[in-house]
């Protein structure tokens, strides 16, 4: 992989739970508001995915609510999946840092 042609860091905050089941499938976005229907059909998925988390199971992921603010101002909330590990640190509120590197296409 070549240099970036530009990085820029970032510093923020992030909070560490965990989540029940699938994170993929429950959740909401963005067009799920986009009707009443489009609501409806994601209310459906939803509780098709805590049916059948369910039934099979507890799964927990360890996850991050990170939240920053960019060069314009702009509150950025952003998520990371541990996976069913949580990371060692000391606290649930910690301290981030988010690094973006521009590149060329190749």
């Amino acid at each position: 992989m070549s240099q970036p042609a530009y990085k820029v860091e970032f510093e923020g905050k992030a909070k560490i739970g965990q989540i029940m089941g699938n994170l993929a499938s429950i959740q909401l976005k963005p067009e799920d508001f986009s009707s009443p229907l489009s609501l409806q059909m994601a209310l459906s998925r939803i509780y098709n995915e805590l049916m059948k988390a369910m039934s099979q199971g507890p799964q927990t992921h360890y996850v991050a609510d990170v939240k920053f603010t960019d060069s314009l101002g702009n509150l950025v909330s952003i998520g990371v999946d541990f996976g069913d590990k949580i990371p060692p640190l000391s606290k649930q509120d910690v301290k981030v840092k988010i690094t973006i590197e521009f590149y060329d296409e190749e």
